[in-house]
């Protein structure tokens, strides 16, 4: 987002922390569905979001605009929380729409947060995401662009019943849309990052061919919090390619330790002589 977006975010995002703080998980929860559903609206519809996000118009009058249209058809929480946002000013349409959908999900984490499940939704969202890489044919299916989103959300509700919490669930599915323009495993990685964020920790991609035990995890973790200064949440990937050794990946830092990178080194330099 540019500078005017970034501000005009943060002001919603603000009013979205006030109001989670004297609400129930579950109506956080409502509120953050009716949220993430006006952003698929806004998805649908470029016009709407030209008219809502147009410099020309005060913020006053795109904020009445949004209540004139959906007075009485979402909860006064989230229309209050979507009027804050579309009041601000918006370098693009395209701005205002990932403030809809940030907004929504930070939503969601919040009521995840206030119910005490915050690191489990994280981890569900991990281990969903390890699961749709792990099989081609499903992460096709899943991935795939030309399938209505809404069909490809009834397969991902079929695979993740009984398995995940209702917001992990919900999550996936902002996923599905294209949250923030990515694609659905890149959207998924963002979410489990965003998840961690709000508990005030980073993530730490490990790659490895055999699981770490719990007190190999448990070093490494707070071997990267001493290096990073913040509590780091360890992700482990089991790739019996790599051979050996481990691999860590925490934001744009690469650590790879792997007998298969020493190989492949080894393999480099003998076809340079």
């Amino acid at each position: 987002m540019q500078a005017a977006s970034r501000e005009s975010y943060k002001v919603a995002a603000e009013r979205l922390d006030a109001y989670v703080r004297g609400a129930e998980p579950s109506a956080v929860a409502s509120t953050a569905d009716a949220i993430l559903s006006v952003a698929t609206l806004l998805r649908r519809e470029p016009r709407l979001r030209r008219a809502l996000s147009e410099p020309s118009r005060s913020g006053e009058d795109r904020g009445a605009l949004l209540g004139d249209m959906l007075g009485g058809r979402i909860g006064a929480d989230a229309l209050d929380l979507l009027v804050v946002l579309v009041s601000g000013r918006w370098s693009a349409p395209s701005e205002l729409l990932s403030g809809a959908e940030r907004l929504g999900v930070e939503a969601l984490l919040a009521s995840a947060d206030k119910a005490g499940e915050l690191g489990e939704v994280e981890d569900e969202l991990f281990r969903f995401g390890q699961v749709v890489a792990g099989q081609s044919a499903l992460s096709n299916a899943l991935a795939d662009p030309v399938a209505p989103v809404e069909q490809r959300a009834t397969l991902a509700r079929e695979l993740l019943a009984g398995k995940a919490r209702p917001v992990t669930v919900r999550l996936v599915e902002a996923a599905l849309g294209g949250f923030g323009g990515r694609s659905f495993n890149g959207a998924l990685t963002r979410l489990v990052e965003l998840a961690a964020d709000r508990r005030d920790r980073q993530v730490a991609y490990v790659t490895v061919a055999a699981p770490l035990s719990d007190e190999d995890e448990r070093r490494l973790g707070a071997s990267l919090t001493a290096i990073y200064g913040r509590e780091v949440s360890v992700k482990q990937t089991v790739d019996p390619a790599v051979l050996g050794g481990v691999s860590v990946r925490v934001g744009s830092d690469l650590y790879d330790g792997t007998i298969l990178r020493r190989l492949n080194e080894t393999r480099n330099a003998l076809a340079k002589r």
